[in-house]
């Protein structure tokens, strides 16, 4: 499934898939290596190598502290790529991993990394609207392609359609226990990101429905660039801040 080609030869769904992982990766490293002495290191596992806040925050954290303090609301993209500790983006990386390839085998490469931003944006957003102080992860972006299949699913039906249904609402229980289940979750962003999910997988549509066109490779393309381009300019900023 992962090796489907997509119209460019280079653009495979499993660089893709790499490239989002390592960025994510990248953004955590960073995060930590700027964070130095103030980064925890615990042996309880839920708050092991945990980034500095404030280090978090001029990073790209979003929620209603940056947006209402620094009126950071290119946040809202760039808290899709940061984590707050190692098992916090072992989990997000391991979802993607699952999650994405059958999104890109349904919707194509463009569309899902526009689903992915769109819906990380939503997410933020509904935290922002619920008085979330302070929100990472890519979590959001990840249960919009949740709700992106979810849509799948029940829209095209058959064997293939009911099997995709069916994982994915066994995917919604899971994030549902896990919301209430364990610490510092933010159930904002993931509702957020599932809605909306749900909504941008009818408004794209799937490729059984129509093939990826033009406007869709230009639309990731710019989600790309901005995306590029706002963590690299708070990773320079960043560098500024603490180095000089």
């Amino acid at each position: 499934m992962i090796n489907k080609k997509s119209d460019h030869a280079f653009l495979t769904p499993a660089v893709v898939l790499k490239a989002m992982i390592y960025i994510n990766i990248l953004m955590f490293v960073i995060s930590l290596i700027y964070s130095g002495r103030n980064m925890t290191i615990s042996l309880n596992p839920f708050f092991a190598f945990t980034p500095s806040m404030d280090v978090l925050n001029f990073l790209g954290a979003s929620g209603r502290l940056p947006i209402v303090k620094f009126e950071a609301w290119w946040s809202l993209v760039t808290a899709n790529w940061l984590h707050g500790g190692l098992l916090h983006i072992i989990f997000n990386m391991l979802a993607l991993r699952t999650v994405a390839p059958l999104v890109m085998e349904e919707f194509g490469v463009c569309r899902m990394f526009s689903i992915y931003t769109l819906t990380g944006i939503s997410g933020f957003l509904l935290s922002y609207i619920g008085n979330v102080d302070l929100t990472i992860g890519a979590s959001s972006g990840i249960c919009g392609l949740i709700g992106a299949l979810l849509f799948f699913g029940k829209s095209r039906g058959g064997e293939w359609g009911k099997l995709v249904y069916k994982q994915t609402t066994g995917w919604v229980v899971s994030l549902i226990l896990v919301g209430f289940l364990m610490p510092n979750i933010n159930n904002w962003s993931h509702a957020g990101g599932l809605f909306s999910g749900i909504f941008f997988g009818w408004m794209m549509g799937y490729d059984e429905k129509r093939k990826e066109i033009f406007f869709d490779r230009s639309l990731a393309f710019v989600f790309l660039s901005l995306t590029l381009w706002l963590l690299a300019r708070s990773v320079i900023n960043g560098f500024l801040l603490i180095f000089t």
